[in-house]
């Protein structure tokens, strides 16, 4: 069984223990043994990415292009192959596995472009013979802590900006899916990554990740994970004086209007429902249903839901893969009992036994809830998805801003005014219009508002405001 280590300051370094790689479809299927760091595993990456941040930071616009260019092309390259491992070891259909590889690819290439795009200001100073300019200058040392849903896109969303805008980056990856993340400090390292400019730290979040935040030469951090475990962070970096940026949980509203396209709003509420498993902080988990159209909306999506087929990840019929691993399992499981008991009716939900032994899922729709139900206040991530109806459209408002998470809202709606007044009131980072709550664009900014998201937006130019600092400097020519 081959054995991946962590990258240390331009060196693959072995550990004294590693942890199996189990691949969900097959949990007798082991993807690989991947190092567990330590403590002073994150000393020496800290300690080596302090040493290289003077002089990747004095760095030209044109090599960190050039390694950003190339690494994003390599990963396009070999979308299919890295799809498929990604598929292996996180339970995404291949085809998501393979698109999310190409998602990582587009990242890569955009914040190549970014490199050669840093801008400063010139302004006139309100006093004579004096020049005002403000230039962007790289934070320093990045420590980057990434969730297991997206294992190859995350990662590449926060290191790629990092690395474009001359910062030094320790990574650490989600414990279920390190074969991505090994990937990309693989290539990063093949296509000249100067030695302690990226180091990769495998290993328990508890251990590594806790070692990574309190770390004194940190001078930033940039998390996606648990709403409980950014809250710790934002604590730390809080006391500590430094940068944090934190991109936690959803419970994403879709508003369908007695006015929508009903096969469009049943697409999309399945997609962005049910998809990936429902293991997306942008999954529509309440659908929030008028009532006029609420019968037909849910005889269509049950019987839409009912048709799914889940099963292996690799099999290119499955449409719905496992969940990640046993204790996410029990989890989902848990809620929809819970549905139950809160008086909601069940369809789907249970676990599947399947030819191999695997973590499956039925998907599952709660029926006749109300928004102060347990299920419609707390994020499962799973495939289960409910359904609240609604007399009307400042109802259907109401609700959905119920909640103390702010990520994603959606809508359909054939209704210009309707559709205009949403975007506006929705209390979200992200608002889409006839378009599942899931799926976004790579060169926008990505974020919410309350307990979804905290600190600067991810993605696109705005990742700027996190990944640069801003100097005012001042030159009297008189």
């Amino acid at each position: 069984m081959t054995k991946h280590d962590n990258l240390i300051g331009g060196k693959w370094l072995p550990s004294n223990t590693y942890s199996e790689n189990r691949n969900p479809s097959n949990t007798d299927d082991v993807v690989g043994l991947y190092a567990q760091g330590s403590v002073d595993d994150v000393d020496a990456a800290v300690t080596a990415a302090r040493k290289a941040a003077p002089g990747w930071a004095a760095a030209t616009p044109q090599t960190r292009h050039d390694l950003l260019e190339a690494v994003g092309r390599k990963l396009a390259e070999r979308a299919e192959e890295y799809g498929r491992l990604l598929s292996r070891e996180e339970g995404k259909t291949l085809a998501e596995g393979i698109g999310e590889t190409m998602r990582a690819a587009q990242v890569f290439k955009f914040f190549a472009g970014e490199a050669l795009r840093v801008t400063g200001d010139m302004q006139a100073s309100v006093r004579p013979d004096i020049d005002v300019e403000v230039t962007r200058e790289p934070v320093g040392v990045i420590g980057l802590i990434t969730p297991w849903n997206f294992p190859i896109a995350i990662p590449a969303w926060k290191a790629a900006p990092a690395l474009a805008y001359g910062n030094c980056v320790v990574l650490k990856p989600a414990d279920l899916t390190l074969g991505c993340a090994h990937v990309i400090a693989t290539l990063l390292d093949e296509c000249g990554c100067p030695p302690g400019v990226f180091n990769l730290v495998m290993g328990r979040g508890s251990v590594v990740g806790e070692a990574i935040v309190t770390h004194p030469d940190v001078d930033a951090v940039s998390f996606t994970g648990s709403v409980a475990t950014g809250s710790h962070i934002a604590e730390v970096c809080g006391r500590l004086k430094r940068k944090c940026q934190l991109e936690m949980g959803g419970k994403n509203p879709m508003v369908v209007l007695d006015d929508a396209d009903l096969d469009v709003a049943v697409s999309a509420c399945l997609n962005g429902t049910f998809f990936s498993t429902g293991q997306r902080c942008t999954a529509s988990s309440r659908m929030i249903v008028q009532a006029g159209i609420h019968d037909a909306f849910v005889e269509k999506l049950q019987t839409a839901m009912l048709a799914l087929k889940v099963g292996d990840a690799l099999d290119p019929a499955t449409q719905i893969g496992p969940v990640v691993d046993e204790k996410q399992l029990s989890s989902n499981l848990a809620y929809v009992d819970l549905a139950r008991k809160e008086g909601a009716k069940v369809i789907g939900g249970e676990r599947l036994e399947l030819a191999v032994p695997g973590y499956f899922q039925a998907p599952a729709l709660f029926l006749e809830t109300t928004n102060s139900m347990r299920i419609n206040r707390e994020e499962i991530f799973g495939p289960c998805g409910s359904v609240i109806k609604v007399a009307d459209f400042e109802e259907a408002i109401t609700v959905a801003n119920d909640t103390e998470f702010g990520l994603s809202a959606g809508i359909c709606t054939t209704s210009l005014k309707h559709a205009r007044d949403f975007k506006r009131r929705a209390r979200a980072g992200m608002v889409m219009v006839n378009l599942p709550t899931a799926g976004v664009d790579f060169h926008v900014p990505f974020g919410g508002t309350r307990g979804s998201s905290f600190g600067p937006r991810e993605q696109g130019r705005y990742a700027a405001e996190f990944f640069t600092t801003v100097k005012t400097s001042y030159l009297f020519a008189g």
